[in-house]
């Protein structure tokens, strides 16, 4: 039975984002007095989540005007190389960046200070657009920009994270490997136009790969042995 969370807190993050790694991963990976950090933790939303699953929470972001939760808060750069040191080495069981390492300089420094605050058998919940999905293929080989990163995206959307360069060198030079691996929506796609959408699964379930649908990456990352 999935256990029903009471959060006030919005979230700039998609529809259901939250909600989907709320149910689909943090169930299996929260517990009752694990320390727990909310990385980019916004206004507060995953961190009322996580507390709702019994974690100690500790949110961090750079901007504190917009943290409205009632949980402890730190004020960090994720762009500083050692971030992990005023956090506390090994201090985390369970870390989470919902949408976070695409806005980054470092992806790979950010991931190394995600390890370095990882408890022994702790994971890391991270959450990045897909730019291997279908629609997002199909944008580049049309206009030759990706998808989430144009000029109509974002603007701080600035290091977009591509699934094979992550597994074959982000993550190794992190020291870093998945656990687990879903997408988010979990069978299509909420930021394509319906009739496009609904082509683009159809499309999908006919190619090979597991990358081509869902609009995010949600990675459960942990230690490399």
């Amino acid at each position: 039975m999935v256990k029903e969370l009471n959060v006030k807190l919005q979230t700039a993050t998609p529809r259901g984002l939250h909600e989907f790694i709320a149910t689909s991963v943090l169930m299996r990976y929260a517990r009752a007095g694990i320390r727990a950090a909310d990385l980019g933790a916004g206004p507060g939303a995953m961190s009322e989540r996580l507390a709702g699953l019994g974690c100690s929470v500790v949110a961090v972001d750079r901007d504190s005007d917009v943290y409205k939760a009632d949980f402890p808060f730190v004020t960090l750069d994720f762009n500083a190389p050692d971030f992990a040191g005023p956090l506390g080495i090994a201090s985390f069981g369970l870390v989470v960046a919902i949408e976070v390492i695409e806005h980054l300089e470092s992806p790979i420094g950010f991931l190394r200070n995600v390890r370095r605050v990882l408890t022994p058998g702790g994971v890391a919940v991270i959450t990045t657009p897909n730019v291997d999905s279908l629609p997002a293929r199909a944008k580049f080989l049309l206009t030759g920009k990706i998808r989430t990163m144009d000029e109509n995206s974002d603007p701080t959307h600035i290091s977009p994270i591509f699934s094979d360069l992550l597994r074959r060198q982000f993550l190794p030079r992190a020291g870093l490997k998945v656990r687990e691996h879903l997408v988010f929506p979990s069978n299509g796609f909420q930021l394509t136009r319906k009739p496009l959408a609904l082509t683009f699964r159809l499309a999908a379930s006919f190619l090979p790969g597991d990358l081509l649908v869902g609009d995010h990456h949600i990675l459960v990352l942990e230690a490399a042995r």
